[in-house]
């Protein structure tokens, strides 16, 4: 089972996809699914995880962070690592990204005190617009990410879930496991 942790955009999936507009058609990049927008709290990754175990930690978290239901606003674009190499193109998260980070860090002292693997980097709240996979495109992805700022809009988030994807040949489908309330 595949697992991470999530704010999911529900309501905001025209506005994500017009956000892509830009970025459709050119080589080199492979849009996410707009339906299924979300911010990545936590990657699990796969194996047999305890889901008793896990939704203890995810609960203890969202209590530990103290977090009570907020506005985000989803707003501008980056991407990662730099825009030298650019592997992912991304849409940012401008008011709400004290709370969604607040939220991570909780989550990850739970998962972490579980075994779960520590981030690698730091948490920067987003939510995944296209990948590239090689860089035809990399010019045009400059250029739009240079000029472009987006507000794509704004979302009350009133809770964390655990979603489990499952990888298929059009691409990542996401379930739902679990909700928990802020």
């Amino acid at each position: 089972m595949r697992l991470f942790v999530s704010v999911d955009l529900e309501g905001l999936a025209d506005a994500v996809a017009d956000a892509q507009t830009p970025f459709r058609d050119l080589p080199g990049l492979t849009p996410t699914d707009p339906e299924q927008a979300h911010v990545t709290m936590k990657f699990l990754g796969e194996g047999d995880h305890d889901l008793e175990a896990l939704s203890d930690a995810v609960g203890r978290a969202v209590d530990a962070a103290g977090v009570d239901p907020f506005e985000a606003s989803f707003e501008g674009l980056g991407v990662f690592p730099s825009l030298d190499y650019i592997s992912v193109v991304w849409l940012g998260v401008g008011a709400g990204s004290e709370e969604l980070t607040t939220l991570h860090e909780a989550v990850e002292a739970e998962t972490t005190a579980l075994g779960y693997d520590a981030a690698d980097h730091e948490f920067t709240p987003h939510v995944t617009l296209a990948r590239m996979d090689h860089a035809a495109g990399k010019t045009a992805v400059q250029r739009v990410v240079r000029e472009r700022d987006p507000e794509v809009g704004r979302l009350a988030v009133e809770e964390l879930r655990l979603t489990e994807s499952t990888l298929t040949a059009d691409g990542p489908e996401y379930r739902t496991v679990e909700r928990f309330e802020l």
